[in-house]
C-alpha cells in the first residue's frame, strides 16, 4: 500500500490546486473549485494530493477521482467507477474501461450535487472495503 502524503505535502498538494483554479481563471476553475468543494463537504479530512505533473487527486484510503482540465472540459475521473453504483447517470466518458469512469464538464453544465456527493462517497467505502471491483 502506497505511504499516506504527510501534512507538508498535502499543504503542498492543496497549493498547487488553488494555483491551479486560479491560473484557469474561467469556468473550468469554478467546476473543478466547485467539485473540490463538494468532495470536502462530503468527506472532511479527504487528503489532496498532486500526481503526473499537474494533476489534483483526492484520496481516502486510495484515490477517489483526479481533477483533470482540458481546453474543452474539467475531467473527474474516479479510479473504480465502474464499480460504483451510478443511477443518475453521471458517468459520461471513460464507460469503456473496466476500472475508471470519469465525468466530462462542459461550459455551462452544471454538476448534480446530491448524486456527485454519493459517487465520492462509495468511492471512499470502495476504498475501504479493500476490494478491487
Amino acid at each position: 500500500m502506497p505511504k499516506s502524503p504527510d501534512k507538508t505535502e498535502q499543504a503542498v498538494a492543496s497549493e498547487r490546486i488553488d494555483a491551479r483554479i486560479a491560473e484557469l481563471a474561467d469556468w473550468r476553475g469554478e467546476a473543478l473549485a466547485e467539485a473540490r468543494r463538494l468532495i470536502h463537504a462530503a468527506l472532511p479530512g479527504v487528503t489532496e494530493t498532486w500526481k503526473w505533473r499537474g494533476v489534483p487527486v483526492w484520496e481516502k484510503n486510495g484515490i477517489l477521482c483526479t481533477g483533470e482540465t482540458y481546453k474543452d472540459k474539467v475531467k473527474l475521473t474516479f479510479a473504480k467507477g465502474a464499480t460504483l453504483p451510478d443511477p443518475q447517470g453521471l458517468f459520461n466518458a471513460s464507460l469503456e474501461g473496466n476500472a475508471r469512469r470519469a465525468i466530462d464538464l462542459y461550459k455551462d453544465d452544471k454538476l448534480n450535487t446530491k448524486a456527485f456527493t454519493a459517487l465520492i462517497r462509495a468511492a471512499a467505502e470502495l476504498n475501504a472495503s479493500g476490494k478491487k471491483k
